[in-house]
């Protein structure tokens, strides 16, 4: 019983008790959920408020984006008139239309992506003509994505060539004021300044040089030093200008001539009617001009009337005199002579024409005649072969010599008619002016009339030298003439001479000895080259004969190193000078080099210079001058092979094929370490190679290593190879189609490449390494033979020596050569 009650009691005191703490969280529960619900509407409140300010911002953003894009459309951009462009080969006019057009996108709030589409729309004539050619050339889809930045590239290389900012360079640095204003002047400066970067680089050197273009009657009131900016020098210029034109008002200075010169005087009368036309000095009533102090012509006596208080010029009897008929009492202009003509010209129905006269002549006939001189000047910076010819009255300029845009074609006021040597006689309508002939240093004013012509491409006539007050010596071939600048120079032309064929020895000696020698090329462009198509076995193998090579080789088992001597320094040399032709072609080539990944910039200590090398095809090979780099090089000791070796495994072959690789060393990459030591100096900057380049002293050692790896299956077998020059040989034609796909399965897999057009394929004699080799046997070059047979006989030692040395080459080809050759070493 009693355990029994004590569970019913503590039974109800756990219900109680569960209700006791109900009741107490019911009712904190109510104390606490206001307070709970009051703070969960306030985060709640706060989070959409963000919320919806971010998309107030967003709708906002987007609205202006859509208001943006809706800005820049096409009509708003044509609303604003944006300049058009006709294709103008004019620098200066071409940065002005591209200053003017990316103005109209600033203010249009033009997309970046529209710059083109919009700005190209407004490309005229020629300028339309060469985008459609772009156009057609990239693709639409390159078109598209192309960026303004990226469309001005070639849009600034067709209509902005070098050749014409250098002329604009050359203009600024001669700029002189003449006649113009200071608005006039200073907008010329400043067009032309723009493309003088190079030349113009500090504020100090504009004020100096728009000071030095200024007159001498501003020079004198200014003082560079004086100015912080160009605007402090122009602003002065105006004021000076003002000055001038008040002096002039107040009669205190000379009104400006429009060509002033310093050995001019200003006429009288002009300078009278100046002054009492603007309320200046009153008028001198004895001479009717205007001057200070007491009249010459007062108490002198008139020289054609002989009466007091005029001057011949306003001498009320004076008596007029025609210079055409020496006639008193009228005018050449109204002489009856010459009324006459006129009306009988105006009678009929042709259109007067001024008459020219010039005769064609070859080079060789022009040595030969006493009164023309020939020789190669520079017409506005491009060499021509001028004729100075006294029996033409005018000078004259080839068609095709003017397609150069540096020349610009103006109308005659009347058309020309033109007698050339076979009595034929034909109309010229155009002139180019103020064309710039070089002679000497100086600089000579040329117009030149179009013409066909033969060999020369500038006929120089009496009319430009007379200007320059020429004598021409006939027994000398000489032209005298006097330079705009005073100095006297002296033309010598060429005189028909016998040539005379010299050794290179004595050619050597002339050189030293001051004379000129010129260097000719000549390969046949015409010879018909075989298609790779064409030729059985190769024609499987197109990808071993690329047009040029792909890109970086692969990396092999040999790479070329370069180890130094102990102690050695680094070394660098100034850049060679180079031809004009030799800068364009480096330029060329080292941009090439570049997009091959070759080269790369370099900040190496080492540096040497560039030259070039003429190849047999005719192109140039650029070489570095990596002498002083070679002298503290440790020398590679690798063999190369004995031509004779090579020639002793020829013996009863009969085919043969000949590949010449791409470029070789260019397919050897350098070490990463040794890659500094190859950097050379240009003057377009300082690069490194990273791959072997042409002049290392270890380079044929190493690429020998590289082939003879390559193809030592195949060595004395089927092939010989010496560094780059590979001879396939077999027995038979069967046998050579096995080879010849043997050798170049290992180039493909190798990754050699090989140039199509020094090869040759099936032959039955090859000429290799100097000799020409055939199933009969060996034999030597011909033109090797030709050059020994018309060697010039030695006279000293040292030519014996030479000579000896060239012929002891082939002494296995002359039997009993030293016995011959006892005699020249005794």
């Amino acid at each position: 019983m009693s355990g029994g009650a004590s569970n019913n009691v503590l039974s109800l005191t756990t219900d109680e008790l569960k209700e006791k703490i109900a009741e107490e969280v019911g009712r904190a529960i109510e104390v606490s959920l206001p307070r709970f619900m009051e703070r969960m509407q306030n985060t709640l409140l706060s989070t959409m408020e963000e919320r919806i300010g971010e998309l107030r911002e967003d709708l906002t953003s987007d609205r202006g984006k859509a208001k943006e894009k809706k800005g820049c459309s096409y009509n708003k951009f044509m609303a604003c008139k944006p300049p058009v462009f006709n294709g103008e080969v004019d620098p200066i006019a071409c940065q002005r239309w591209i200053s003017d057009i990316e103005g109209v996108f600033e203010r249009t709030h033009c997309d970046e992506s529209d710059f083109v589409a919009y700005g190209t729309g407004q490309l005229r004539g020629q300028a339309k003509d060469w985008w459609d050619n772009l156009r057609n050339e990239r693709g639409v889809e390159t078109i598209r994505a192309m960026t303004w930045e990226a469309f001005k590239v070639p849009f600034l290389k067709h209509h902005s060539p070098k050749a014409v900012i250098n002329k604009i360079k050359e203009e600024f640095m001669q700029l002189r004021q003449k006649g113009e204003t200071v608005d006039k002047i200073t907008g010329m400066f400043m067009d032309k300044l723009k493309f003088c970067d190079d030349l113009v680089k500090t504020e100090e050197q504009k004020i100096y040089y728009y000071h030095t273009m200024l007159r001498a009657e501003y020079r004198e009131f200014m003082t560079p030093s004086h100015y912080e900016s160009l605007t402090d020098i122009i602003n002065a210029a105006r004021e000076r200008e003002i000055e001038l034109k008040r002096q002039v008002e107040r009669g205190e200075r000379r009104a400006l001539d429009e060509n002033p010169s310093p050995t001019k005087k200003p006429k009288v009368a002009e300078s009278s009617k100046k002054g009492s036309a603007k309320g200046g000095s009153p008028s001198c009533k004895t001479c009717g001009c205007t001057h200070k102090g007491e009249c010459y012509f007062k108490n002198k006596p008139c020289v054609a009337c002989g009466k007091i208080g005029h001057g011949v010029a306003n001498c009320p009897d004076k008596v007029t005199v025609c210079y055409k008929c020496y006639q008193p009492g009228h005018k050449k202009s109204e002489c009856p002579e010459l009324v006459g003509k006129k009306e009988s010209i105006d009678s009929r129905d042709e259109t007067p024409k001024a008459k020219a006269r010039s005769f064609q002549i070859t080079a060789a006939e022009a040595k030969m005649e006493p009164d023309v001189v020939t020789g190669i000047f520079t017409i506005n910076s491009i060499l021509a072969r001028v004729l100075f010819d006294t029996g033409a009255n005018k000078s004259f300029v080839s068609h095709r010599f003017i397609q150069n845009p540096m020349f610009t074609l103006t109308k005659l006021p009347m058309p020309m008619e033109v007698e050339v040597g076979n009595n034929k006689s034909f109309l010229v309508c155009d002139v180019c002016r103020e064309c710039k002939l070089n002679i000497d240093g100086e600089e000579y004013s040329i117009d030149l009339i179009p013409m066909s012509m033969g060999e020369f491409q500038v006929v120089v006539g009496m009319d430009w030298l007379s200007r320059y007050h020429a004598k021409v010596i006939c027994l000398r071939k000489e032209i005298h003439l006097t330079s705009p600048s005073g100095r006297r120079v002296i033309i010598y032309g060429e005189k028909a001479c016998n040539p005379m064929i010299c050794s290179m020895i004595e050619a050597r000696k002339f050189i030293l000895h001051g004379c000129k020698a010129y260097l000719t090329y000549i390969r046949d462009v015409e010879k018909e080259t075989p298609r790779i198509e064409d030729v059985p076995v190769v024609r499987e193998f197109k990808d071993v004969f690329p047009e040029d090579l792909p890109g970086m080789p692969p990396e092999r088992e040999i790479e070329f190193g370069i180890e130094l001597t102990p102690g050695a320094k680094p070394v660098a040399k100034a850049p060679y000078r180079l031809a004009p032709s030799e800068l364009q072609e480096l330029m060329s080539q080292l941009q090439d080099l570049l997009e091959k990944g070759f080269i790369r910039p370099s900040v190496s200590p080492w540096g040497a210079p560039v030259l070039f090398v003429k190849k047999k095809d005719g192109s140039m090979r650029m070489c570095i001058d990596y002498r002083e780099l070679n002298k503290l090089t440790v020398k590679n000791r690798y063999p190369l092979p004995r031509i004779d070796d090579l020639f002793d495994q020829l013996q009863g072959a009969s085919w043969f094929s000949k590949i010449d690789l791409r470029s070789g060393y260019h397919q050897l990459r350098v070490k990463e370490n040794d890659v500094p030591k190859t950097a050379f100096r240009t003057r377009y900057g300082h690069f490194e190679f990273l791959v072997m380049s042409f002049g290392l002293t270890n380079a044929p050692a190493a690429f020998m290593d590289l082939m003879n790896r390559v193809c030592k299956p195949m060595l004395d077998r089927s092939v010989i190879v010496f560094i780059d020059d590979i001879l396939v040989y077999s027995r038979n034609e069967a046998e050579h189609a096995n080879h010849l796909r043997e050798v170049l399965e290992v180039l493909r897999r190798e990754r050699l490449y090989a140039k199509f057009s020094k090869c040759a394929f099936w032959l039955r004699e090859v000429q290799f390494l100097g000799h020409v080799i055939s199933a009969e046997g060996i034999l030597v070059d011909p033109s090797k033979v030709e050059a020994v047979s018309k060697w010039s006989p030695p006279k000293n030692p040292s030519e014996i020596r030479s000579f000896l040395g060239l012929a002891g080459y082939y002494r296995r080809f002359i039997q009993d050569f030293s016995k011959i050759a006892t005699p020249l070493t005794n």
